[in-house]
């Protein structure tokens, strides 16, 4: 039998879902190869980032047999395995198109055992009536909403992306937002502090019957382009038609550029179909010229009248007890996420 990390136990959920189609199972050697190398399944569909089974040990480990899959001692299904292989450090480097060791998912990577299995799944039945995101969006909306736009986000709502959604519900029937709840780099705001952000948001200012909100227990990888076409492909596994991918899409630090993300969405959808249409916004700021919020696309102020809304600067603020510029994050915002209290905004 194989005991599963609590990460690989939220990756069944998600087989479970479907929100991994069109993936049965952790990938082979062959497909993870594919995938890493040429962001592609072996049926020729588009997928970047590799789903793989962690093994502490080979032993007993065969080709061609079938392993019980238990989490926390509690038996879950099974696994028929495919291979058995080793992830390499160029694989890593490949993913995250940097050598840096420095890179956040390249150090967390190198903390779980680089021994992994791939095969087809076969889990409880319970796995299947329980999941977390089967048709969530079937469920929420009503069948006047034939349109629906989703958002990834790890931080709590600020004028910037304020600005994004908004723009987003102009083009689309509705708005989903999905904030990230699973592993995230320390100093990362919290869970609590996300969702304490966007439950004021939602009381105070956004149609109630337009917008949803529910986390997506999954890691944060920080692999920017390859991340962003991840998100959109599970948001298109749930429901979404549509996409946003704004500046720097899960992206770290100054490894990739602001918008390598929508340029590698823009390249695939040209040459392939994937499900869903992408919204490729630019970044917004507040132009004191124009007195509002902008971007570069729609302000001639950029270079003269441009106050950045920045989130180094808010997450300062916070962490200091202080209510942020209100031209960056809405005071209400601010005053839920304060309430928590400091050790409970961010991640240690």
């Amino acid at each position: 039998m194989l005991q599963v990390t609590y990460e690989n136990f939220l990756d069944l959920k998600y087989f479970a879902s479907s929100v991994f189609y069109p993936l049965e199972g952790f990938m082979n050697y062959e497909e993870y190869k594919k995938v890493i190398y040429e962001m592609q399944l072996l049926n020729g569909e588009i997928w970047t980032l590799p789903i793989t089974l962690e093994v502490d040990d080979f032993k007993d480990i065969y080709v061609g047999q079938k392993q019980d899959l238990y989490y926390q001692d509690k038996f879950i299904g099974n696994i028929q395995i495919e291979d058995k292989f080793c992830v390499q450090d160029q694989d890593l480097y490949e993913i995250f198109q940097t050598k840096d060791e420095k890179h956040p998912g390249i150090i967390k990577e190198k903390k779980r055992s680089s021994l992994r299995v791939g095969g087809k799944i076969e889990l409880k039945e319970e796995f299947y009536k329980d999941s977390l995101y089967k048709n969530i969006l079937k469920d929420v909306f009503n069948v006047d909403i034939k349109t629906i736009v989703g958002f990834q986000t790890r931080n709590p709502i600020h004028r910037a992306h304020e600005h994004l959604q908004r723009i987003a519900l102009e083009i689309c029937d509705a708005l989903f937002i999905n904030p990230l709840t699973g592993w995230k780099k320390q100093g990362d705001f919290t869970e609590a502090a996300v969702m304490s952000a966007y439950k004021t948001m939602f009381d105070k200012f956004y149609p109630k019957d337009r917008v949803y909100i529910q986390g997506l227990q999954t890691a944060m990888r920080y692999a920017g382009p390859k991340e962003a076409i991840f998100h959109a492909l599970l948001r298109r596994n749930m429901g979404c038609t549509h996409f946003i991918i704004g500046r720097d899409h899960a992206g770290v630090g100054d490894y990739y550029g602001i918008y390598e993300a929508q340029k590698l969405a823009k390249d695939l959808s040209m040459r392939y179909d994937l499900g869903i249409d992408f919204l490729l916004l630019k970044e917004p700021y507040y132009c004191s010229k124009c007195q509002k919020i902008v971007s570069e696309k729609n302000c001639a102020h950029y270079k003269e009248y441009r106050i950045a809304i920045s989130g180094t600067q808010i997450r300062k603020d916070l962490s200091e007890g202080k209510i942020p510029s209100e031209l960056m994050m809405r005071s209400e915002i601010s005053a839920s996420i304060l309430a928590l209290g400091r050790e409970n905004i961010f991640i240690d």
